[in-house]
């Protein structure tokens, strides 16, 4: 019998400011976690850099996301991404209500940038903004 998840809301219309984009999954093995997740749940990954795995088929209402690769001495993590206009200004002001940038603003090639931050109990959350032109 299949489950309805009971998080999945409606997507006809979204009213979200600053939506969800991005998963990420950092790990030890990012090889080895990316053909787990291919035998749990029949993802799909395209390995062009196997330093990060990124999930190739996501599907109708499926959310993108990949495995990082990390270095020993950084513990593994599971992090969202969240689409922002100005990754700065939303530092800033993430900032003033207790958080801290562990990631400033980086260039993705001619995707975007990315930027993380910790939130005031210390969950890591990533801000992503598109390439313009």
């Amino acid at each position: 019998m299949a489950r309805r998840s009971s998080c999945r809301r409606d997507r006809q219309v979204s009213t979200m400011v600053n939506p969800v984009v991005h998963f990420e999954i950092g790990s030890r093995d990012a090889g080895r976690l990316a053909g787990f997740y291919r035998e749990l749940f029949g993802w799909t990954f395209d390995e062009t850099d196997p330093a990060y795995p990124v999930v190739a088929d996501t599907g109708k209402d499926g959310m993108g996301g990949g495995i990082m690769q990390l270095p020993e001495d950084v513990p593994p993590y599971v992090t969202v991404y969240v689409s922002v206009e100005n990754l700065d200004d939303t530092l800033r002001r993430a900032e003033e209500l207790g958080a801290s940038t562990i990631v400033k603003p980086t260039a993705i090639r001619d995707i975007g940038e990315f930027a993380m931050f910790t939130d005031p109990e210390g969950h890591v959350v990533g801000l992503f903004t598109t390439a313009t032109g």
